[in-house]
């Protein structure tokens, strides 16, 4: 026996009744569609709107806020930044290439909705383990896919992260990061306004790819062996359509021709019409039949619930109907009046403007009273595994050092990074720095845009609270290591089933961890995106909260040092000598992901982060690299791999001061002349330094610990990706999915 039909479409029985109650009369299946899209997990965050609540949202340089497509912040001059990050986890997993290269437009679209140019995008991507096909396949076509689009359509891609993990088997995580400038007097919202106003869509015509995609994809749990029925429900992106797209809606901006404007993502016209009405209080006839389309047959449902790429709903004056269609036609976009502004709240989709109503709800139904729900939680009976910190020593650290190194630029170097010619530090840095120029008159202000994305599932596994808190500080210290200043948060909260209380407990814990980090350092969080139900074949992803962090460097007098050395300059390591092993790289390593998490002491990640930015913008250090996933050992690889120079150090006690890990400490290198003024100000700072050594020579001598040749560490650390991933200008089929 067939299931009724609101079930088929992911509503449950309350949530059906809870329709009928809204309508007060039984709904049509048009309409059952509209609400199963829009009450769905990805655009409604029915399970965590709840915790969202709790995080800190205002500042006074923040003009938008969360519930916008992205949010918007003052950076002088005249000039506004706006930030937005996203997931496309689900359909990346089925169809990697498309999956992330729509990913890509979705997040281009969120930030000229604002009014604002795109200028960069990053991307923290974790897939499975290197040595599964499947994995390598995603991931191939996922670094395709972000190249492809983000390349062509003219954005540079400019950081982020790659990780190979185990618990990101059959369930990758996508997320992309995008950021804008604006004249501040160009911000514009996603609202409709003006009875009698029309909704003008924009740009490509709509098909059945996509429809009911990342709403459903990202809603619900799967297999492998699923993922062939789900394939279709994947958009196919045209870069091209989309770059026509930015500059005509963007000279409408200029030329004041649109009073609201909202991009067609999850939910794709049943979004855009809803959320547009909602948010300025009025009504809207759509008119279906107008919708322009590319394959013969469309049902109304499809038309309303496609999530065709590259479109955009424009809320227009009749007066100004002519020009918007000239600007249009000029760039080459498909424009056609869908819509009207009504009186009232009704959304309602009819067959022609005097035509049947096919279909009549309360727009803010679909959009504002979405089911809420406050679901169980438990924390996990059992730790994530045994605690590193009770293993024995290694009986070489040197070879444990080898296996922990893996370089990214297999992934980066497949990205324009300098597009624009505003890139002053690209990918492989603790973060970007961007120039900030005025986004319409160009003049360069003198002054830098500073971003990063960091992620640390290991830390968050062991507690989410506190795990969450270290990648907030480290965010942080990352920004001061390119003499930045934060200025705000925007996140990416992926986590597994809802429907266990253990997750939800885990994604609690880590919003309280947010929320804490973020006050205590004075950043408010304007903008995210909750990505639930990443688990596969029954087993959830571990806790992965990622933080995108957007920082202003306040004197880009000359390009900061970033993570190198040179011959004969002192090491120097600033902040607190208290590390762990509890959920390190080294610790996962070796089969043992518990433990305990360090404690975040805001007070001294401040005066770490003070001292650090201010040493950089001073010109007083050579090179500069935060701590974090392997430690001192890695960082110590890590910047001798990028300069050529070896290192010899001391004062390094055993292994778990070599690959111990714990917030707030900088590796700086020092030339002779500026050391004794580089200690003084630590000093000054009270923040403890610790002289290890020396850059020299061509080996990576740790005293009673490594001795090993810098070529062996290049050599592995440069090799690891493409010796498992290839040439990286393939997205082919493995032999055994």
């Amino acid at each position: 026996m067939s299931q009724p039909l609101h079930r088929a479409l992911g509503l449950t029985d309350d949530e059906a009744g809870r329709i009928n109650e809204i309508l007060d009369r039984e709904a049509n299946p048009l309409e059952l569609a509209m609400y199963s899209v829009m009450w769905s997990e990805h655009c409604s965050y029915k399970s965590s709107r709840i915790h969202l609540g709790r995080l800190p949202t205002e500042a006074p340089w923040v003009l938008v806020g969360p519930g916008e497509n992205a949010g918007v912040v003052d950076v002088g001059d005249g000039i506004a930044a706006a930030i937005r990050i996203e997931s496309h986890n689900h359909p990346s997993a089925i169809e990697p290439y498309q999956g992330a290269a729509t990913g890509v437009g979705g997040i281009l679209r969120d930030i000229f909705t604002m009014g604002a140019r795109p200028i960069a995008l990053m991307d923290p991507l974790r897939f499975g383990p290197l040595d599964d096909p499947r994995s390598r396949w995603i991931a191939e076509g996922v670094v395709s896919g972000v190249s492809g689009y983000g390349n062509a359509v003219g954005v540079p891609t400019v950081g982020g992260e790659v990780v190979f993990d185990e618990t990101y088997r059959g369930n990758p995580l996508v997320n992309v990061l995008c950021l804008g400038v604006l004249p501040t007097e160009r911000l514009v919202l996603a609202q409709a306004s003006g009875v009698g106003n029309l909704a003008v869509l924009l740009g490509s015509s709509t098909g059945r790819d996509g429809i009911g995609g990342v709403s459903v994809l990202a809603s619900a749990g799967f297999s492998e062996a699923d993922d062939g029925d789900k394939r279709p429900s994947v958009q196919v992106g045209d870069p091209y359509e989309e770059k026509r797209l930015i500059e005509a809606c963007l000279q409408l901006l200029d030329e004041g021709l649109v009073v609201g404007i909202q991009d067609l993502g999850g939910a794709g016209l049943t979004c855009a019409t809803s959320e547009t009405a909602s948010r300025g209080g009025v009504g809207m006839d759509v008119d279906v039949s107008a919708v322009p389309r590319r394959e013969p047959g469309m049902e109304p449902h499809e038309v309303m619930t496609s999530e065709s790429q590259e479109r955009m709903l424009a809320i227009v004056e009749p007066e100004g109907l002519e020009r918007v269609l000239d600007i249009c036609n000029r760039w080459e976009v498909n424009a056609a009046v869908i819509g009207r502004v009504t009186e009232g709240g009704s959304l309602r989709i009819m067959d022609g403007f005097g035509g049947e109503v096919l279909a009549e709800v309360p727009a803010a139904s679909l959009d504002d009273e979405a089911p809420l729900y406050d679901r169980p939680r438990e924390a996990p009976l059992l730790p994530p595994g045994p605690s590193a910190d009770d293993l024995d020593a290694p009986t070489d650290p040197g070879v444990d050092l080898l296996e922990l190194l893996a370089d990214p630029s297999w992934v980066y170097s497949q990205y324009d990074h300098q597009l624009f010619l505003n890139t002053v530090i690209g990918p492989g840095d603790d973060a970007a720095v961007l120039r900030l120029k005025h986004p319409t008159t160009g003049f360069d202000t003198g002054r830098g845009l500073a971003l990063t994305t960091d992620g640390n599932h290991r830390w968050c596994a062991v507690d989410p609270r506190q795990g969450t808190a270290l990648v907030v500080a480290e965010s942080v210290l990352n920004l001061a290591c390119v003499g930045a200043r934060p200025l705000a948060v925007v996140n990416c909260l992926n986590f597994g089933n809802p429907e266990h209380p253990e997750v939800m407990w885990q994604l609690s814990e880590a919003v309280d961890g947010m929320s804490g980090a973020c006050e205590a350092f004075g950043v408010p969080v304007i903008g995210g995106n909750v990505s639930l139900y990443n688990e596969s074949a029954g087993t959830d992803i571990a806790p992965t909260p990622v933080i995108g962090l957007l920082g202003l460097v306040d004197r880009l007098d000359t390009r900061p040092p970033g993570a190198r050395l040179a011959e004969g300059n002192h090491l120097v390591l600033l902040g607190p000598d208290e590390v762990g092993l509890g959920g390190s790289l080294w610790g996962a390593a070796h089969g043992a992901p518990g433990g305990e998490m360090p404690f975040v002491d805001t007070a001294m990640h401040t005066r770490v982060t003070t001292l650090v930015r201010n040493l950089v913008l001073d010109g007083l250090v050579a090179g500069v690299h935060d701590l974090s996933a392997g430690g001192l050992g890695v960082a110590l690889a890590e910047m001798a791999t990028r300069s050529g120079v070896g290192v010899h150090v001391a004062r390094v006690g055993d292994h778990r001061a070599l690959f111990g890990e714990g917030p707030s400490r900088v590796l700086v290198s020092v030339d002779p002349e500026r050391l004794t003024e580089v200690l003084h100000r630590a000093t000054g700072a009270e923040v403890d330094a610790c002289r290890l050594g020396l850059a020299t020579g061509d080996r990576v001598i740790v005293k009673d610990l490594i001795d090993l040749s810098l070529a062996e560490i290049t050599s592995t650390f440069i090799g690891r990706l493409p010796e498992a991933l290839g040439s990286g200008t393939t997205n082919r089929q493995p032999d055994s999915r």
